[in-house]
C-alpha cells in the first residue's frame, strides 16, 4: 500500500511540474495574441461598421417596440 501512495505521489508532483511549466511558457505568448485579436476585431467593426449600426439600430427598435406590449 505505501508503495502504492508513493507511486501517486510522484505522478501528481510531475504533473504539478508539467502544469507550471505550460503556464510559464504561455504567459508571453497570450500578449501578442490577444494584440493580434484586437487588431483584427478593430479591422472587422471599421469594414462592417454600416451594416452593424443598421443591426444594433433595428435590435434595439424591435426592443423597444416590445417593451411597450409588456
Amino acid at each position: 500500500m505505501k508503495e502504492l501512495e508513493m507511486k501517486i505521489f510522484g505522478m501528481l508532483c510531475k504533473l504539478k511540474e508539467d502544469l507550471m511549466d505550460f503556464v510559464k511558457r504561455e504567459d508571453a505568448i497570450g500578449v501578442v495574441e490577444v494584440i493580434l485579436i484586437l487588431v483584427v476585431l478593430i479591422g472587422l467593426v471599421i469594414i462592417f461598421r454600416d451594416q452593424l449600426t443598421s443591426l444594433v439600430d433595428s435590435i434595439f427598435k424591435t426592443i423597444n417596440e416590445d417593451a411597450g406590449s409588456v
